[in-house]
């Protein structure tokens, strides 16, 4: 009998099975942890918005319409990483209100199937949506 030393065939084949086997599953956890830590960006970015427009309220008793004058360099805003776009808009035809709306933007947009538009209003409601479904407690929740 010969000492072989090293791997046969079969076994690395057996090897590339198990790696492609543990890929098909990690991937798409991989993937969902990542939409779902960047929506944390679209939440915080809304808040932060709503806190604007609370101080501009109080200087200027009306909400603001456009994110300029909030201080931002755009309207619609996009967040720093580009995941999301922020918009702001009344409700009413007077601006005695207001409804905050985040956007998935570039590659967010193309990957998020569950959480696509994050809504904020003026009383603190809390949306979320894809296209027309209402996902408001699987996107905010998590």
């Amino acid at each position: 009998m010969k000492n072989n030393k090293g791997f046969t065939l079969i076994e690395l084949m057996i090897g590339v099975a198990i790696v492609g086997i543990l890929a098909s599953i990690a991937y798409p956890s991989y993937t969902d942890s990542l939409n779902r830590s960047r929506r944390a960006e679209a939440m915080t970015e809304l808040v932060r918005v709503a806190n604007m427009q609370e101080q501009y309220f109080a200087d200027n008793r009306t909400y603001a319409i456009d994110m300029t004058k909030l201080g931002f360099s755009a309207d619609p805003y996009i967040t720093e990483n580009g995941y999301y776009s922020i918009d702001t808009a009344a409700i009413t035809a007077i601006t005695t209100d207001y409804l905050i709306t985040a956007t998935a933007a570039g590659l967010q947009g193309s990957n998020d199937g569950a959480c696509t538009t994050f809504s904020l209003n003026y009383l603190g409601q809390k949306t979320a949506k894809k296209g027309t479904e209402d996902n408001t407690n699987e996107c905010w929740d998590k």
